[in-house]
């Protein structure tokens, strides 16, 4: 096979001209196998939700499945048992990114950074994140998400501090950008209907505009992704080859330029349906039945 996915990146991703779809899952586990910065982590298994109660069987097992891929994981709670994901990937040996997730419950809100003050101060925190797009879901008003940030950065003064939004965000809401220790951007061209074929050009846009409204402070792309199956938004195309070629960019481009990704997402969960349509359930590397896909 001629592909070479360590060549240096053309300016809109490798050229997949004549690639058959054998050839481009035999680079997407090369690609895959060389490992990669972060992982999103998806902890609830078939039939269970966000507000179910997560066990130490099933974040251990699939910690150990992701485990040999990324050096760091993401979490996106520290209450139902999410808790439970820094402490092990924590003796895994793993990096860890770890969010309260804030939204519209004021008691939820107070367990949330209860919990990432806990286990930060219990040694479990690489990065904590104070919420995950709360501006953009407007779950709370800006002056009550600086009051978290605020108080997770004095009970955590050794430890970067962040909050998780869309990269348009950080422009729009400087005051945000200035509370953090590190900006968190999500960037999904996928969700802007952005053709596979310009999506690289479009993600390194994104970035470009998060770390200017950064101003000097390290920004992360907490997530990024596309879909295996689903409706098409614009010219936005979920399909198997799409996630490959997709992936296979954005791990070639993390590790030629240094860019720090935490990949949307380890594995697929159908509760997502609700909140994102069919195509929610289809962002994982792994199946729902924890199989890699390809």
């Amino acid at each position: 096979m001629s592909f070479n996915a360590d060549k240096v990146l053309a300016l809109a991703g490798n050229d997949f001209q004549g690639v058959s779809k054998d050839e481009l899952a035999e680079v997407f586990n090369e690609v895959l196998k060389g490992g990669m910065h972060g992982l999103c982590f998806s902890p609830y298994v078939e039939g269970q939700q966000p507000g179910d109660q997560l066990t130490e069987e099933q974040v251990r097992r699939r910690l150990e499945i992701i485990r040999p891929y990324t050096k760091w994981v993401r979490s996106f709670s520290c209450t139902e048992g999410n808790e439970l994901i820094p402490i092990i990937a924590k003796e895994f040996g793993m990096k860890t990114l770890v969010g309260a997730w804030l939204g519209k419950d004021d008691k939820i809100n107070q367990a949330e950074v209860e919990g990432l003050i806990q286990l930060a101060k219990e040694g479990y925190l690489d990065i904590a994140a104070v919420g995950n797009e709360v501006m953009y879901r407007k779950d709370l008003k800006e002056d009550e998400l600086l009051g978290f940030i605020h108080r997770v950065k004095e009970a955590l003064p050794k430890i970067p501090v962040g909050y998780v939004d869309a990269y348009y965000e950080f422009e729009k809401r400087p005051r945000i950008t200035e509370m953090c220790d590190v900006v968190l951007a999500n960037c999904y061209p996928y969700w802007e209907g952005c053709s596979r074929e310009y999506s690289l050009l479009y993600i390194k846009d994104m970035y470009n505009r998060a770390m200017r409204a950064a101003k000097g402070k390290k920004v992360i792309i907490s997530e990024t992704g596309w879909p295996s199956q689903g409706t098409s938004l614009y010219g936005a195309v979920p399909s198997d080859e799409n996630f490959m070629k997709y992936f296979i960019n954005i791990q070639t481009w993390s590790k030629q330029e240094s860019i720090d990704i935490h990949y949307f997402s380890s594995f697929d969960e159908s509760w997502k349906v609700g909140a994102e349509g069919d195509v929610g359930a289809y962002w994982g590397i792994w199946d729902k039945d924890e199989k890699l896909k390809y």
